[in-house]
């Protein structure tokens, strides 16, 4: 029986998922580059670690480094040479940053909804939010609540931070494309296009009456890789059952 690979460490998500050469009018295959390939490129060619330092940061042995990045390499070449667009998704990975978040776990049997948090408000710009605030649900009712900094702005880094703090649905105002691939490839839900007080709006997701826009999803953003961005049914869901 095949030993199973180790999971590679990342530390946040990519704020781009797909690429594409503009002037290539002929469809071609697409290349998914897997998100522990992508990091060999943020840590060797975005931020000049050798090998040996990509290695200890992704917990993996150098050799394992080694293939990982050249299988990388050569897709980006695919891109550059023949045209084919690239797509980040997948891997053998886990997150884990070095953040010192302080974020009160949760029972298995509770659903923590997270919404982006401005004075009270649901904040409006996904990609500039500083604080989430996290309520944890059972049974249809909050019976936790709690406000987290998210240290940092781009939509990688926040999507990492939910998902560190195992949230299963976020409500917000505005979020684009790259966001909302983030928040997939985490496998947290979406409500998009609210409005109003955050205990308010999770009050009325909860019992039902919560209106919102999805469209407000794809905002200043192409309908790009075939992403479907009605996903009202799935988030009524999720308020459901949480």
């Amino acid at each position: 029986m095949a030993r199973p690979c180790r999971q590679r460490r990342i530390k946040h998500f990519p704020d781009y998922w797909t690429f594409s050469v503009a002037d290539n009018e002929n469809r071609q295959e697409e290349i998914i580059m897997s998100l522990d390939e992508y990091e060999t490129i943020r840590l060797i060619d975005h931020e000049g670690k050798t090998q040996v330092e990509c290695a200890l940061s992704m917990d993996v042995a150098r050799t394992t480094v080694t293939a990982i990045y050249d299988s990388a390499r050569k897709k980006l070449s695919r891109m550059i040479v023949e045209g084919n667009p690239v797509r980040i998704s997948g891997g053998i990975y886990r997150l884990s940053s070095d953040r010192n978040h302080t974020i009160e776990g949760k029972d298995y049997n509770m659903n923590r909804i997270a919404v982006t948090y401005e004075n009270g408000m649901i904040g409006q710009h996904f990609g500039h939010t500083e604080e989430f605030k996290l309520y944890d649900v059972e049974a249809g009712k909050i019976v936790q609540e709690q406000v987290i900094s998210t240290n940092g702005e781009g939509h990688g880094m926040l999507a990492g931070v939910l998902k560190e703090a195992q949230v299963d649905l976020l409500i917000c105002g505005g979020i684009g494309m790259g966001a909302r691939m983030a928040l997939e490839e985490a496998g947290i839900g979406l409500i998009p296009g609210t409005q109003g007080t955050a205990d308010e709006v999770v009050n009325a997701c909860l019992d039902g009456t919560l209106e919102y826009d999805p469209g407000e999803i794809c905002h200043h953003h192409d309908h790009e890789g075939g992403h479907d961005c009605d996903h009202e049914q799935g988030c009524e869901n999720h308020c459901h059952n949480a």
